[in-house]
C-alpha cells in the first residue's frame, strides 16, 4: 500500500488509490460540474492544490492560519439531542453549543422543521426563542423548511401533484402547487412576525426547493415581503439540491425561470429576494469517490461564491458539499471538503 493513499468512496467507505487515480478522478469531477452548470472546471493549480489537500496525511486537516470562517446551522439545536442521543431540551442545547462548541450562530428550530407545523404552535415557539435570547450572545435565528409537500392532501388543502403528474393532469398539477405556494407564503409571514417580536436575529429559509421549484418561489416570495417589513432582520436561505426541480417547469422570479438553476444562479436570485446568508448544495454520489465528489462541489461552489455579493455558507454535511452519505461522516473527509471549499471555493462560512 506504500504508493497508494487512503481517502473514501461517496458512501464513507474507506478505499486506498492511486495518485495518478485520485488525479483522474479529480478531472473528472471538475468536468462533470462545469458541463452541467456551464462554468468553468478549477484550473490546473486548484487541481494540484486539491490533490495535495486530499494526499496529506494526516487525519485532521484545516485552514491555512488567517482564512478561518464562521460557521452557522441549520436545526442545530437537534444535532446534540437527537444525533448525539443526550437528553437535553434545545434551549440547552444552543447554550452548550455558544458556550462549549464556539459555534457562531445557529437556528431554534421546532422537530417537525417546517413552516405549516409551526404555525399552530407559534406562541410556544416564540416563548423558547425569547428565553433563548436571554441566555445567548451569538445570532440565534429561528429555522424551517417551506416544505411545499404539507399543503397537499390529505395533510393540507390541496391536491397532490405528485399525483396528477403520473396521471398527465398537468394543468391540474401546476395549480395546486401555485394554490400551495400562496398558503406557504402566508403561514412563513406569520412566523417571521412572532418570531420578530420575540427577539430572533432572523430566519433560516432550509432546503428550499425539496418540492421543486414552487418551494423556491415560496420562500424567494415570503424572503421579499419579510425584507421589506423587516429591513433589519436577518435571513439565511439553503438549498435542497445542487440544482432546482422543475416539478412545475414555468414558475418564475422576477423574470427568472427558476427550474434547472445551478448555484451560481440560485444566488443571484437571492440577492434580489434579500437574502443575507446563501447557502449553495452539492449533492454527493455514493457511487463516485470523494476525490471525485469534492472536485465537482468545489467547481460547483467557487462558481457561485464568484457571482455573489452576499456571504456563501457552503453546506457541508450528510451527502452534500462533496462530503461522505453518512449519519456522522468520517472527519478525515469532512476536515479534508472544509478547507477545498475555503480555500478554492472562496466561501464565506459553512
Amino acid at each position: 500500500m506504500a504508493d497508494k493513499i487512503f481517502t473514501r468512496m461517496g458512501d464513507g467507505s474507506g478505499i486506498y488509490m492511486s495518485p495518478e487515480d485520485i488525479q483522474y478522478d479529480l478531472q473528472k469531477g471538475t468536468r462533470d460540474a462545469a458541463e452541467r452548470g456551464k462554468i468553468p472546471e478549477l484550473t490546473r493549480e486548484e487541481l494540484d492544490y486539491l490533490f495535495e489537500i486530499i494526499a496529506s496525511p494526516v487525519n485532521v486537516t484545516g485552514v491555512i492560519r488567517g482564512k478561518e470562517v464562521v460557521t452557522s446551522s441549520d436545526s442545530g439545536a437537534f444535532k446534540i439531542t437527537y444525533q448525539a442521543g443526550i437528553s437535553m431540551d434545545r434551549a440547552t442545547a444552543i447554550q452548550v453549543h455558544e458556550k462549549v462548541l464556539a459555534a457562531d450562530s445557529l437556528d431554534l428550530g421546532n422537530i417537525d422543521y417546517s413552516y405549516k407545523a409551526v404555525k399552530a404552535i407559534l406562541h410556544d415557539e416564540a416563548k423558547v426563542m425569547e428565553n433563548v435570547q436571554l441566555n445567548t450572545i451569538m445570532p440565534v435565528l429561528y429555522g424551517a423548511m417551506p416544505n411545499l409537500g404539507l399543503y397537499t392532501k390529505p395533510d393540507g388543502p390541496v391536491d397532490n401533484w405528485s399525483e396528477l403528474l403520473p396521471l398527465a393532469k398537468i394543468d391540474e398539477a401546476r395549480a395546486a402547487q401555485e394554490e400551495a405556494v400562496e398558503i406557504a407564503v402566508k403561514d412563513m409571514l406569520y412566523i417571521a412576525d412572532g418570531m420578530y417580536a420575540a427577539g430572533a436575529d432572523g430566519m433560516n429559509f432550509d432546503t428550499c426547493g425539496a418540492s421543486g421549484d414552487a418551494d423556491v418561489l415560496a420562500a424567494l416570495k415570503a424572503i421579499e415581503i419579510i425584507k421589506k417589513k423587516y429591513p433589519d432582520f436577518g435571513i439565511e436561505m439553503g438549498m435542497a439540491g445542487e440544482f432546482i426541480l422543475g416539478m412545475h417547469g414555468q414558475l418564475e422570479y422576477q423574470g427568472t425561470r427558476l427550474a434547472g438553476l445551478y448555484p451560481h444562479k440560485q444566488v443571484e436570485l437571492a440577492e434580489k429576494a434579500g437574502v443575507s446568508i446563501f447557502g449553495p448544495v452539492v449533492n454527493t454520489n455514493c457511487n463516485q469517490s470523494f476525490p471525485w465528489n469534492i472536485a465537482r462541489a468545489v467547481t460547483f461552489v467557487k462558481a457561485c461564491s464568484e457571482a455573489a455579493n452576499i456571504p456563501v455558507h457552503a453546506n457541508v454535511g450528510m451527502g452534500v458539499g462533496g462530503t461522505p452519505m453518512s449519519p456522522v461522516p468520517p472527519i478525515d473527509a469532512v476536515s479534508r471538503a472544509v478547507k477545498a471549499m475555503v480555500e478554492i471555493g472562496r466561501i464565506d462560512g459553512l
